[in-house]
């Protein structure tokens, strides 16, 4: 069993045994009790009733977080022709074709989102064992595998986050920094939040947000109150 240090014990000792916190209460919960020396991120994890080995209950989506994630992603574009121009003005980190899939064969990996434009997925769906374990594969439902490639950019450098429920039914996505105000950490949970309970899939069967949790990099969780969230 996991022992935790005297910092994380005294702050879990703040937190209401058992209590459900209603979204504000948590967010400001949860800048009390931060306790770390760097700027934690600020995480969500939803447990859904879904189950995810069914096609049809695979519940995934993206959405541009209000306020970001408190810093620009490094962003890479696979593309040719004019596209290369329109990523570069765009402001794309690195911008290339044929030799940005060799330069990741060869174990380059220094970027947090790849964009790739439909003609290159010939060749970068070769990356998809190197890629896809990251989260980092290109893909048209997330608006990764596109010709609109400025719009894909300026998304993804404005916080745009992905959601995607894993092998267990559960969703784990940062919204934010530490650092950040509390409503701006409010706006980003609760839009987080809706984009989930808005995907439910019509097949699912009984109760949805089954438990919803907010902590930071070092903290413990703070339980929300998942009855405010049911549609």
């Amino acid at each position: 069993m996991k022992k935790h240090g005297k910092k994380y014990r005294a702050a879990a000792e703040k937190i209401d045994a058992g209590r459900k916190y209603n979204l504000e209460e948590a967010v400001k919960k949860l800048k009390e009790i931060t306790f770390a020396k760097f700027d934690e991120t600020v995480e969500l994890t939803m447990w859904l009733g879904v189950d995810p080995r069914k096609a049809d209950q695979l519940v995934r989506g993206t959405l541009v977080l209000p306020h970001g994630l408190g810093r620009s992603k490094t962003v890479l574009v696979i593309a040719q022709g004019e596209k290369i121009k329109e990523a570069e003005d765009a402001g794309a980190d690195f911008v290339g074709g044929e030799d940005m899939v060799n330069k990741i064969k060869g174990g380059w990996l220094d970027f947090d989102a790849v964009i790739a434009t439909p003609d290159m997925m010939r060749l970068v769906g070769g990356l998809g064992k190197v890629l896809g374990p990251r989260g980092l594969m290109p893909n048209p439902k997330t608006g990764t595998v596109t010709f609109d490639v400025k719009t894909a950019v300026n998304e993804t450098k404005a916080g745009k986050v992905e959601y995607r429920v894993d092998k267990t039914g559960v969703i784990h996505t940062a919204v934010g920094k530490v650092s950040f105000d509390e409503n701006k950490i409010t706006e980003n949970t609760r839009a987080l939040i809706d984009a989930v309970v808005k995907a439910k899939p019509s097949t699912a069967k009984g109760k949805y947000v089954k438990k919803v949790n907010l902590a930071s990099t070092m903290s413990p969780g703070l339980l929300l109150d998942e009855a405010a969230f049911a549609k």
